[in-house]
């Protein structure tokens, strides 16, 4: 499959196979009383590499209520481009991604506004870890991105608002078995092409137990001119 380009989600709609963003799907899936037993779901297993020149993220398709024990949807897209150089690869609870994601890309795009340029890899990680120390957000997300500072660099945020920085993470319900993957075959100096293929195999190897996990995964490379994303059925079609 051909990587695609991917817009910012404030001008674009649904991608090419007709799947809007994961913080646009159907907001009647999360439960507004607050019965988070009710709640759509990403569970998830999200991942993040770095190479030389780029940042790779990955993440399954699957979204669920119940903790896993009901399928509601089977092509979410769960990576989405913070800003110009940046993604996020979200898991987590669908209502609490949606205002995750907006959130970070309006204080993003005010940063950029004031000072002229988009925030570093720095500043958006702060910020991101601010938005959620400062509200109950069911979100643990990875960061990923390349700026001429820190050059490519993949970050983890839990729920305190603590940002952590590593050549490769990984994060959602099935954390455990994607880093038995990334410790045995991540190397430095890997190339983008056999980057790609480790996140999606971590992903992949995770969705066999995990039961929150599955129906595909998307993987984004992040470089210094943008974001390209693609959506594969297995990791076997990565390139």
């Amino acid at each position: 499959m051909t990587p695609t380009q991917q817009t910012d989600a404030s001008t674009a709609g649904s991608d090419r196979h007709g799947r809007r963003p994961l913080h646009e799907r159907d907001p009647d899936l999360v439960d507004d009383t607050g019965d988070a037993g009710n709640a759509a779901e990403t569970g998830t297993t999200v991942v993040g590499v770095t190479t030389e020149d780029a940042a790779v993220l990955a993440a399954d398709q699957r979204a669920s209520v119940g903790g896993g024990r009901f399928v509601t949807n089977k092509d979410t897209r769960k990576v989405e481009q913070i800003h110009p150089t940046a993604a996020a690869a979200l898991s987590g609870t669908v209502g609490h991604l949606q205002q995750f994601v907006r959130v970070l890309r309006s204080e993003s795009r005010l940063y950029a506004d004031r000072r002229g340029d988009p925030p570093s890899l720095t500043a958006l990680s702060t910020l991101a870890g601010s938005i959620l120390r400062s509200s109950p957000l069911a979100v643990s997300p990875l960061l990923g991105g390349v700026d001429d500072e820190q050059g490519p660099a993949v970050f983890t945020l839990d729920g305190g608002g603590g940002v952590l920085v590593d050549d490769y993470a990984a994060g959602g319900s099935g954390m455990q078995l994607a880093y038995g993957v990334l410790e045995q075959d991540y190397e430095p100096g890997l190339s983008p092409v056999d980057a790609r293929r480790i996140a999606a195999r971590a992903v992949e190897s995770a969705s066999e137990r995990d039961t929150a996990s599955g129906n595909g995964v998307t993987v984004a490379t992040v470089t210094r001119e943008g974001v390209d994303t693609a959506e594969y059925d297995a990791a076997g079609e990565v390139a």
